[in-house]
């Protein structure tokens, strides 16, 4: 699909064809986004349908999700005009952060952190990344985020899978995705 090509109808995951399958093997993952992130409709059609649920919901700030979960989430926090939070691997700030351990969906042990000064108590903060697949990585900003005294205001990402993880995050709190019901067995899948 090329960059400027936009479809008559525009139903909700048009733009899920716009990502391109991995080509490089089993430490990377499935699907790579970077396509629809340059197409100036898909990604505005993207974020829109992410906060779609969340419209009228108290949110003081968006926490995007290192690396890729910048994107999307800033362009959430854009869109909302709300403030944005990185929530980053541990070892790239340089000011006071709570640290959290976890696996993500490659099974490789990470850490993840945040400032501490970014979240007072009873701030409501919508978690962005780019996919919840075992659900590791949201659950440990997840955690991040209610140690320092915050309220997740929801969970939002292009899919989340229906893995034991991502069932965990859509049992207990709002979520938002891009998947139309019909393919969601394919994406979690991996086809």
């Amino acid at each position: 699909m090329d960059l400027c090509h936009v479809p008559a109808t525009r139903e909700k995951g048009w733009y899920l064809a716009l990502m391109a399958p991995n080509a490089k093997g089993p430490n990377y993952a499935w699907l790579d986004p970077s396509r629809l992130y340059c197409h100036p409709q898909g990604l505005q059609d993207c974020v829109a349908d992410l906060l779609q649920p969340f419209q009228g919901d108290a949110i003081d700030v968006v926490a995007g999700i290192d690396a890729m979960g910048f994107i999307l989430g800033a362009a959430a926090a854009a869109a909302l005009r709300k403030g944005f939070l990185a929530i980053r691997k541990a070892g790239h700030l340089c000011v006071q952060t709570a640290a959290q351990p976890y696996s993500d969906y490659s099974g490789r042990e990470k850490v993840m952190e945040v400032r501490t000064d970014a979240i007072s108590p009873g701030v409501r903060i919508l978690l962005v990344d780019q996919w919840v697949e075992t659900g590791g990585t949201m659950r440990a900003a997840i955690e991040l985020v209610e140690r320092l005294g915050g309220v997740v205001a929801g969970v939002a990402a292009i899919c989340i899978e229906n893995s034991e993880g991502g069932k965990w995050i859509q049992e207990r709190y709002k979520c938002s995705h891009c998947v139309p019901p019909r393919l969601q067995p394919c994406f979690d899948q991996h086809q």
